[in-house]
């Protein structure tokens, strides 16, 4: 025994063996090895629910079966979704039709790639379903109580019961949500070491008069299970796991240092399953701690607030290289607002939620309560410190870390430098290259294109892009909406050093070209809009009230932009008293590479266009309205004679664009591409221009 106390003690054993089983995990998840064991051709399946989510008139599925697929059914009506509500739970064996199909990459660059993120959580199907049918209610006791615990959260009218004591909070308002993001404490709405902390706190107090092993045991037990029933976060499991092995090495002192049962916590989670060292929550919870445990002699022996303030400000540097890795953007001010609402969660909110979920009658207040922390939240956004950082290699993530170990362990003050050194190496890398880049984005169904100049001096977008929203009745209505400024638009232009824009051009008011252009301006800096020539609608009212309001400069039917060594043409000045033909159409030339972007423009423009002005020998043509048949006349390509065409339209889009005969014509001509397939197109111009397209 006392020769294995010594081997346990050994610092040296614990690191080998994490970073064993690391490599271990990086050679099983990297390697391409695996088959699935579904057949695409496959149609009717018996799958039992993993996980479910009903958001407007759509049910998301996780399904479980030979393997776990992804399933989406789009539900009719209001009666079938109040049966879903009410019948399905967790681990039901269901009857499932539908159509089999592969996950897509993500077609904006440094965008959430969905396929990546199913493959690390081993899935890699999903099923467009048709028809479902519960066969079986569920038997297993662990799930019974998984079913009972969510039951008794639905029956009580408070979100936070949710987000508290079940990990989940797709009840939270998008609004808010956000605001949580940006005031850097939306890691307080994750189960993690606070909730370990309380529960575990609870019940060795209830289980004081048993033997200490088997009073750990039991909390262990009690943790694992509700682990089981929140869906095993990444940061329940390090928290739960480390709780049970500190227990044991204080039972049978073993004397083995906190650091180490993290790293055997590490060993064991990531054993079990090698995809998790993907998960982001995983990195996170266990990069925070592990610069916790190295740092708590610093925390030793303080004041409250003190030590709440170190580790605040540990938790902030010691997050900061994923969290700028994998969101791009700290909160500077984030260190003082978790000084208010870590205590402010830790004393009052979630206690109060476990009381409310034992006794509903206290519900009023913990709404009083979380009333205040919401609105003290979007109040904190106003006055919020944000700094935005590019993507970049994981390198610089790894130099970054590197060098904060080195400052904690040495305590050497010079080593900060090279911190910051890393920090503005990674804010100004973007700024090095001298290529012009221009960006035709997916937008779906619309069209929107950013241009810009060496060292990212200029920005200029042509369109944003918009999604025409229908009617629809208030059931089908989803919690969170997709938005293209918010969701790709602004999170793309940051990704790669862009903060504002000089000018955006709008060649037209209809609203798949500019119809997300209020919420940009309202959300991004924008210097300067221009419109095109023709009567102004409704659409462009409502934006110049918005640009007059705010300062912002606007001109229409302009004639040329010069933008720095190089000039934008407007070519279309004529009224044709139809939104589309009064398209703005761009002709510019970057490094003797000639450009010509036609915006909605119809046959009628082209013809007067080649008739006015000499466009010949066009390298890259946006091809006019989306691939349409009212675009892009044999007479008109024969002159151009475009050696790339760029189509922007939406993935089986309702007007069936682009027409066959138009893509036929484009393609004897040009080669072809196309965002609704090939996603975004990449166009890097130096010496030479290089295509890099980002298909699904």
């Amino acid at each position: 025994m006392k020769r294995l106390k010594n081997i346990l003690k050994s610092n040296h054993i614990y690191r080998v063996i994490a970073l064993l089983i690391l490599f271990y995990s990086l050679a099983v998840t990297l390697i391409p090895n695996y088959k699935s064991k579904y057949d695409i051709s496959e149609t009717n399946f018996l799958l039992r629910i993993e996980d479910y989510q009903i958001d407007g008139n759509k049910l998301t599925l996780t399904l479980c079966g030979e393997e776990k697929i992804v399933g989406t059914y789009y539900i009719k009506t209001k009666e079938e979704k109040d049966y879903f509500k009410e019948k399905l739970e967790f681990d039901d064996l269901i009857e499932v039709k539908g159509e089999l199909t592969i996950p897509n990459n993500n077609t904006i660059p440094n965008s959430f790639n969905y396929k990546k993120y199913l493959y690390f959580n081993k899935i890699y199907y999903k099923i467009n379903i048709e028809e479902l049918k519960i066969i079986k209610k569920t038997d297993n006791i662990l799930y019974k109580l998984k079913n009972i615990a969510y039951k008794r959260a639905s029956s009580i009218d408070n979100k936070y019961i949710y987000a508290y004591i079940l990990g989940n909070t797709d009840n939270l308002s998008n609004n808010i949500l956000s605001s949580y993001r940006t005031n850097s404490i939306s890691h307080l709405f994750a189960l993690s070491g606070l909730h370990v902390c309380i529960f575990s706190s609870f019940l060795l107090k209830i289980l004081k008069k048993l033997k200490p092993i088997l009073k750990y045991f039991l909390v262990f037990l009690v943790l694992l299970i509700f682990t089981f029933i929140t869906g095993f976060s990444p940061s329940m499991l390090r928290a739960v796991l480390l709780f049970f092995l500190i227990g044991i090495n204080k039972i049978y002192n073993l004397n083995i240092k906190t650091i180490n049962i993290l790293f055997l916590t590490f060993s064991i989670i990531v054993l079990l399953n090698p995809f998790i060292i993907y998960q982001v929550g995983f990195i996170l919870t266990f990069t925070t701690t592990f610069f916790l445990i190295i740092s708590s002699n610093l925390i030793k022996n303080k004041t409250y607030i003190l030590s709440l303030l170190l580790v605040s400000t540990i938790s902030f540097i010691s997050s900061l290289g994923v969290s700028l890795y994998f969101f791009g953007s700290i909160n500077i001010l984030g260190i003082l607002f978790n000084l208010i609402f870590v205590p402010f969660v830790s004393y009052i909110i979630f206690p109060l939620t476990i009381i409310v979920y034992i006794f509903p009658y206290f519900n009023e207040i913990l709404t009083f309560f979380t009333s205040i922390m919401e609105n003290l939240s979007l109040l904190l956004t106003r006055v919020n410190l944000i700094l935005y950082f590019p993507s970049i290699s994981i390198i610089i993530v790894f130099l970054y870390y590197f060098f904060l170990l080195i400052l904690i362990k040495t305590k050497k003050k010079w080593i900060i430098l090279p911190i910051i050194l890393i920090l503005i190496l990674w804010k100004i890398y973007p700024y090095l290259s001298d290529e012009t880049l221009i960006y035709f984005l997916d937008v779906g169904q619309g069209d929107s294109a950013l241009i810009l100049t060496p060292h990212k001096s200029s920005a200029i977008l042509i369109d944003t892009g918009g999604k025409i929203k229908f009617k629809r009745e208030k059931w089908k209505i989803p919690n969170k909406e997709y938005e293209i400024y918010k969701d790709t638009l602004i999170p793309f232009m940051r990704s790669i050093g862009v903060y504002k824009l000089n000018y955006l051009i709008l060649t037209h008011g209809d609203y798949d070209h500019m119809g997300e252009a209020q919420k940009l301006v309202e959300n991004f800096k924008v210097e300067k809009v221009i419109f095109n020539c023709g009567t102004i609608n409704e659409l462009e009212e409502n934006l110049i009230k918005l640009l007059k309001k705010k300062g912002i400069s606007y001109y229409s039917c302009i004639e040329e932009l010069n933008i720095e060594n190089n000039k934008l043409y407007l070519l279309n000045k004529k009224d044709y008293n139809n939104e589309n033909d009064n398209s703005s159409v761009i002709y510019t030339e970057v490094n003797n590479h000639k450009f010509l972007f036609m915006g909605d423009a119809g046959i009628k423009v082209e013809q007067d266009l080649i008739k006015k002005y000499d466009l010949q020998d066009i390298d890259v043509l946006k091809v006019g309205h989306h691939g349409s048949k009212t675009s892009s006349s044999l007479e008109f390509l024969k002159k151009v004679e475009p050696k790339t065409s760029i189509i922007s339209s939406g993935l089986n889009n309702r007007f069936n664009h682009p027409n066959i005969e138009v893509l036929n014509r484009l393609k004897t001509i040009s080669k072809v591409y196309n965002t609704a397939y090939d996603g975004t197109i990449q166009i890097s111009i130096n010496k030479k221009y290089k295509i890099k397209h980002y298909k699904r």
